[in-house]
């Protein structure tokens, strides 16, 4: 279980660095021309996304990393990533997997009682 949950914190945190590079994107593009706030509703908290944007992605990625070494605490990082990402971001066709990867490999990394045997 835990090298499950290594791929999935590694794939997911890969993920959340895409929909990260986008979000953060995004509210430069809204910062640098302030019409296109009124056209589409601009973002109410532009500071949450840019600096879950950042966060998410390296808790994921850290997490899954850690998970066959110190399984609880990277479960841990990888469940705050898929928090973060929730809150920040949204349920939507672009977060639904990294959000159920990070999700799924802590709940697997910390769930997981022996190593995997290597």
């Amino acid at each position: 279980m835990r090298n499950a949950a290594l791929i999935l914190g590694i794939i997911g945190g890969l993920w959340g660095m895409l929909v990260g590079f986008v979000s953060f994107g995004w509210t430069e593009l809204l910062d640098s021309y302030r019409q296109l706030e009124d056209f589409t509703g601009g973002v109410e908290n532009p500071a949450l996304i840019r600096a879950t944007s950042l966060a998410a992605p390296i808790l994921a990625i850290a997490g899954g990393g850690m998970a066959r070494a110190r399984n609880v605490l990277g479960g841990a990082l990888m469940l705050i990533s898929a928090a973060g990402m929730l809150y920040a971001f949204g349920f939507g066709v672009f977060t639904m997997f990294p959000i159920a990867m990070c999700a799924v490999g802590g709940v697997l990394a910390i769930a997981a009682r022996a190593p995997d045997p290597h």
